[in-house]
């Protein structure tokens, strides 16, 4: 565990280290017992760098599986930017100890349920087959996007990965945005969660089924005489 020595030593910093050392935290010193102590091999104070900040380092601890990332960068911004990659990086970690099911990405997921979505709205003759292919077109919206960010053309790109998934019973083949010469995701390695990916297609479905409910929108100013 790591420590600024800057700090005020309480909140979030103090249960840290409670759940490091194995120790108990305690109001008042009167409650203090032997059973509530916990342990660390080595608790030493660190400098670093051209600042004045220090550092306590508390080493050894009783639960070894407790670790700190120490991030350092030229300003704020790049630190920051760094501990968002790392906290989805662990969310990623998250979802699969949860569920360890992956899914292909490179938006060859979107597309084979797009191509399963319009299949079953060709099967469906009521008026709700517009819905169903309403959504497909937006289950295709991700790798139209995944096309464009990559400087590849998105409707052609996307034209012949489904053409592809269709004939070659594939549904794997994505957007090579790397441009390997290969899109078939297993090849290269490019998978997501699945807990992750059905998060993601269900709180943009409620959403836009929220949206809908909506049956009026006021302008700014509308109505003003």
């Amino acid at each position: 565990a790591v420590v600024s020595t800057q700090s005020t030593g309480g909140g979030p910093e103090i249960e840290l280290i409670a759940i490091a050392t194995g120790g108990r935290i305690v109001p008042r010193f009167s409650e203090l017992t032997s059973d509530k102590l916990g342990f660390a091999g080595s608790v030493r104070e660190i400098g670093f760098g051209t600042t004045k900040d220090r550092m306590l380092v508390i080493e050894e601890c009783h639960n070894s599986r407790a670790v700190t990332l120490f991030l350092r960068g030229s300003n704020s911004m790049i630190v920051a930017e760094a501990k968002r990659s790392i906290w989805d990086a662990m969310c990623v970690i998250r979802n699969l100890v949860r569920d360890n099911r992956i899914v292909y990405g490179g938006g060859s997921n979107e597309i084979s349920a797009a191509i399963s979505v319009y299949d079953a709205a060709d099967k469906n003759s009521s008026i709700e087959q517009y819905a169903m292919r309403a959504f497909g077109e937006a289950l295709e919206s991700v790798p139209m996007a995944l096309a464009e960010n990559s400087g590849l053309s998105p409707f052609s790109t996307l034209a012949e990965v489904k053409s592809r998934q269709i004939k070659e019973g594939n549904p794997r083949l994505g957007i090579d945005c790397m441009d390997k010469g290969e899109s078939d995701m297993r090849v290269q390695h490019v998978i997501e969660t699945l807990i992750g990916k059905k998060q993601q297609i269900m709180l943009a479905t409620q959403l836009v089924r929220m949206i809908l409910k909506i049956d009026d929108v006021r302008s700014p100013g509308e109505g003003e005489e």
